[in-house]
């Protein structure tokens, strides 16, 4: 991701770091505005639970985010996309995720092109023919598998998918878990063994009609599941080995600890959706011949929901900053991702409680978010692996 020039640097020292730069407030009220006009007005017609738009309506949504140069943000300039810093991701993120299924398909899906990271250290005959139709917007998404059952909070301990090498080609063997958008992908990232220890994880590229290659819907809480990928004999061309073998981790991690910043940002939205919506329920609604805002006990419930979403944001944009400075914030990320999810979560479960029978009921989106934010608690390494993370370094 690019560097933060010196004027951005230079207006953070003015500002005390806690203020957006006018860039980034721009581009917050520009997302604001496509998520009124074009996002919401569509997730109205689709039902509670909906996971995605058909294809058609998505195309025309994404359509509507290119011209507004909302499209393949993450993805560096020299590689065709927006090359957002990653305090314009993190912005982009949190006003993204406030819509219904805001969680899984921020903005409906409306600002894609982003190739999986790695594929950014790819090849570049690899690059042009599975990243780039991505950013072009003419092939879907594709997905990232490293989880398996075994254990995904310390994957590169945890993978036994083998590959092993004969000629020309790989052959897999083995399971991976918890895999999103597996399914309706044309590609995906695949992180298999092959060798010992950390150091013996090799990165693949796997198309979707590979033999050997099934998938299982994998059913959770949330509304929208994953998939369980299993490999029998399947055969990977060593030609979309990606980068040396046994250097797969070493590929992806930075951009895995990039991925704990931007990962939170998505909850704080959607909390900060529902306590708008739980001030406006208390204003409005009338209990014991008064409204439910003049009960104290209502107000504290409000007033620590603003606090706690205050404090995470922060943390999400100091630790944003501070990799676009370049610095070393692996402890950053792990503090904004175990804090912002965990604070998320606790909102939105206030905000049920305000709301009382209704905030369990189809009829709001809290409950689909209630069970979304469940899983974000676990997604992109547990609460209890960040707090091992930071203790290391308090204690080393």
């Amino acid at each position: 991701m690019p560097a933060l020039t010196s004027d951005q640097i230079d207006d953070a020292r003015l500002t005390g770091a806690w203020e957006l730069p006018e860039e980034f407030r721009l581009l917050r009220d520009t997302v604001r505005g496509f998520m009124r006009t074009e996002v919401h007005p569509l997730e109205e017609r689709l039902p509670h639970d909906a996971a995605g738009l058909p294809r058609e309506q998505l195309i025309a949504l994404q359509d509507k985010a290119r011209r507004l140069g909302l499209w393949a943000l993450q993805t560096p300039e020299r590689f065709g996309g927006a090359g957002l810093s990653v305090l314009g991701q993190v912005v982009v993120a949190e006003e993204a995720a406030k819509c219904r299924m805001g969680a899984f398909f921020p903005a409906l899906g409306a600002f894609g092109g982003n190739p999986p990271n790695v594929m950014f250290k790819a090849t570049p005959e690899q690059f042009a023919k599975y990243a780039q139709p991505i950013i072009d917007g003419t092939a879907t998404k594709a997905y990232t598998a490293i989880s398996e059952a075994s254990g995904g909070s310390d994957p590169a301990r945890a993978i036994t998918l083998k590959a092993v090498r004969e000629g020309d080609h790989y052959v897999l063997n083995g399971t991976k878990m918890w895999t999103s958008h597996a399914k309706d992908a044309d590609w995906g990232v695949v992180y298999a063994r092959t060798g010992e220890g950390r150091h013996g994880i090799s990165c693949f590229i796997v198309e979707k009609d590979t033999p050997g290659l099934s998938f299982r819907r994998i059913g959770v809480m949330a509304s929208f599941a994953p998939y369980e990928l299993h490999f029998e004999d399947a055969v990977i061309p060593a030609e979309n080995l990606i980068g040396a073998e046994g250097r797969g981790f070493s590929l992806a991690s930075d951009f895995l600890i990039h991925g704990r910043i931007l990962y939170p940002a998505g909850p704080i939205g959607i909390a900060q959706s529902a306590l708008d919506m739980a001030c406006r329920w208390a204003r409005d609604r009338d209990v014991f011949g008064g409204k439910l805002a003049d009960k104290q006990g209502i107000q504290w419930m409000l007033v620590e929901s603003e606090v706690e979403l205050r404090a995470a944001r922060l943390l999400v944009y100091q630790a944003a900053w501070n990799a676009d400075l370049g610095k070393d914030v692996k402890v950053d990320a792990s503090i904004a991702k175990m804090y912002g999810t965990e604070k998320a979560y606790d909102v939105i479960d206030r905000c049920i409680q305000i709301h009382g029978a209704l905030g369990l009921s189809d009829e709001l989106p809290l409950e689909r978010w209630f069970r979304d934010l469940r899983v974000k608690r676990l997604g992109e390494g547990a609460t209890e692996v960040q707090r091992v993370v930071v203790a290391r370094e308090l204690l080393k």
